[in-house]
C-alpha cells in the first residue's frame, strides 16, 4: 500500500489551506466585531430613557442598588458629631448665631438628611423663599441632568426657585451619577465639568476608581452663585481655577472680590463655605493617596448571595464599620477608636477657633462703632476676620469633623485661630491708636 503522507504536499494544496484558514479567521473577526458591546453587570430588563429622573425605573434593572437607596429616606441615625436626623445646628451650637449673624444660615441651619430627603428639605428650609434662584435646586434632584441638557445651566440658574420647582419631582437619584445606557459613572453637574476643565482635567479619561469619588463632587463641594457669568445671575460656580485647597480658594475669592454677605456692625466682607468634602479629602489625605474612593467607605461593596453590589444607603462609615472599614482594616474596633480620637481633637480645635472668632467680631464691632478708630488698622482687622472665618467654616461645614484629612483640617483650624486673634488685636490697636 502506498503511503499517502509520504508524498510531499504540492504548493497549490498549501496555498488552499492558507486561503481557507484566512477566510475562517476573517469571518471570525467580522463576527466578533459585529456583536453588540458587552454591558457591565446584569443585562437590563427594562429600557431607560436618557437621564431618566425616576430612580424606581432604574430599580427594575438594579433592585439591590435601588432598595438600598430607598433606605436613605428613613436613615435618621446620628453619630457623635453629625448624623442625619435633621437636628438644628443653631440649637446645638449657639455660637453659630453670632458667626452667621446677618445671613440666611442664622435663620435655620439643620443637619442634612439622607439623599432621598434632599428635595423635601430644600423646599422647607427657611433660608430659601419662592423668589430665591433655581440654583438652589442644583444638588437636590435627579431631574437636574435632563433640565440642564434641555435649558442650559445659564437659563436654569436665571430661573426663580418657585418657577423651576414645577419641573422638579424627584430627589437625588441614579441619574445624578450614572449614564442610563451604559451605567458608567459620569459628571452631570455642568459646574463640576467647568471647574475640572479650568484645571485642565478631562474627567472622561479618569479611571472608574477615580470616578467613584468625582461623582460625589457633583454636590459635595464648595460653591458660590456668581453674580454675573455666562449671561446669567446666580450662576453655579466652583472656585477651583487656582486649585482646590483652602488657600487657593481664598485667593480665588480675593481676586474676584466676591462676598456672600456683610457682617452687621463689623462691616466685614464675608464668605460662607459649603460642605467641601471633596476638596478636603483630595488635598493629599492618607486615604486619597492610597487610592481609596469616597464610595469605598460610604457605599461599600455588599453581597446578596452571588451578587456583589455597591450599597447605596449612603451614610457615615461608622454606622457600618464592620463592612465599610473592615474591607481594608483587620482590627475594626481599633479603627473606630482612632476615628473617635481624631474627631475629638478636631472638634476641640474647632471650638477654640469659634471662640477666637467671636472675640474678634466683638472687637471689630467695638472699633467700627468708635469714630476715632484708625481706619487702616480697622480695615486690616476686617481682612483678617474674613480670612479666619473662611478657614474655620471650611472645616466646620465639611461633614467628617476633619477625618477626611485630619492633618489638613488641624492645619486650617490652627491658621483660623491665629488669624482671628490677629484680627482681635488689630481692632484693639485701631481703637488705641485713634484715641
Amino acid at each position: 500500500m502506498r503511503n499517502f503522507f509520504s508524498k510531499p504536499i504540492v504548493p497549490w494544496v498549501l496555498v488552499g489551506i492558507i486561503v481557507v484558514l484566512s477566510g475562517v479567521l476573517i469571518g471570525t473577526l467580522l463576527f466578533v466585531k459585529n456583536q453588540p458591546p458587552q454591558v457591565r453587570g446584569v443585562p437590563q430588563l427594562a429600557a431607560l430613557a436618557p437621564m431618566e429622573p425616576d430612580s424606581a425605573k432604574w430599580g427594575v434593572n438594579f433592585p439591590n442598588q435601588y432598595s438600598t437607596l430607598e433606605k436613605t429616606k428613613d436613615n435618621k441615625v446620628d453619630t457623635t458629631y453629625g448624623g442625619s436626623s435633621k437636628f438644628s445646628w443653631l440649637q446645638r451650637n449657639p455660637r453659630l448665631l453670632i458667626l452667621f449673624a446677618g445671613m440666611a444660615f442664622s435663620k435655620e441651619y439643620n443637619e442634612d438628611r439622607g439623599h432621598a430627603n434632599a428635595l423635601q428639605d430644600v423646599r422647607e428650609i427657611k433660608r430659601i423663599s419662592e423668589t430665591s434662584p433655581a440654583t438652589c435646586y442644583s444638588c437636590k434632584s435627579a431631574n437636574n441632568p435632563g433640565l440642564w441638557t434641555k435649558m442650559g445651566m445659564a437659563a436654569y440658574d436665571a430661573t426663580k426657585f418657585s418657577d423651576l420647582g414645577k419641573e422638579i419631582s424627584e430627589s437625588i437619584g441614579c441619574a445624578n451619577c450614572h449614564d442610563a445606557q451604559t451605567m458608567k459613572l459620569i459628571v452631570t453637574n455642568p459646574a463640576l465639568d467647568e471647574a475640572l476643565k479650568a484645571q485642565g482635567k478631562d474627567w472622561t479619561k479618569f479611571s472608574r476608581q477615580e470616578m467613584r469619588s468625582v461623582v460625589c463632587a457633583n454636590c459635595h463641594v464648595e460653591y458660590y452663585f456668581a453674580p454675573d457669568k455666562n449671561g446669567a445671575k446666580n450662576y453655579l460656580t466652583f472656585p477651583w481655577s487656582k486649585g482646590t485647597n483652602i488657600d487657593q480658594i481664598e485667593a480665588y475669592y480675593q481676586e474676584n472680590g466676591f462676598e456672600d454677605w456683610k457682617y452687621p456692625d463689623a462691616g466685614t466682607s464675608m464668605i460662607k463655605m459649603q460642605h467641601p468634602e471633596y476638596e478636603l479629602f483630595t488635598s493629599n489625605s492618607t486615604h486619597y493617596k492610597a487610592g481609596v474612593a469616597c464610595a469605598d467607605c460610604h457605599m461599600p461593596y455588599t453581597r446578596d448571595g452571588a451578587a456583589k453590589y455597591s450599597n447605596h444607603d449612603v451614610k457615615s462609615p461608622l454606622l457600618n464599620a464592620e463592612v465599610a472599614c473592615g474591607a481594608c482594616h483587620k482590627d475594626v474596633s481599633y479603627v473606630t477608636a482612632r476615628v473617635a480620637e481624631i474627631q475629638k481633637q478636631v472638634a476641640t480645635t474647632r471650638d477654640s477657633s469659634e471662640m477666637a472668632l467671636v472675640d474678634a467680631i466683638n472687637a471689630i464691632k467695638g472699633a467700627a462703632a468708635n469714630p476715632k478708630a484708625d481706619p487702616t488698622l480697622l480695615k486690616d482687622a476686617r481682612t483678617l476676620h474674613r480670612r479666619a472665618q473662611m478657614r474655620w467654616d471650611f472645616v466646620a461645614a465639611e461633614n467628617s469633623t476633619g477625618f477626611h484629612n485630619p492633618e489638613e483640617a488641624l492645619r486650617i483650624l490652627a491658621s483660623a485661630i491665629d488669624l482671628a486673634r490677629q484680627a482681635q488685636l488689630k481692632a484693639m490697636q485701631a481703637v488705641a491708636t485713634g484715641n
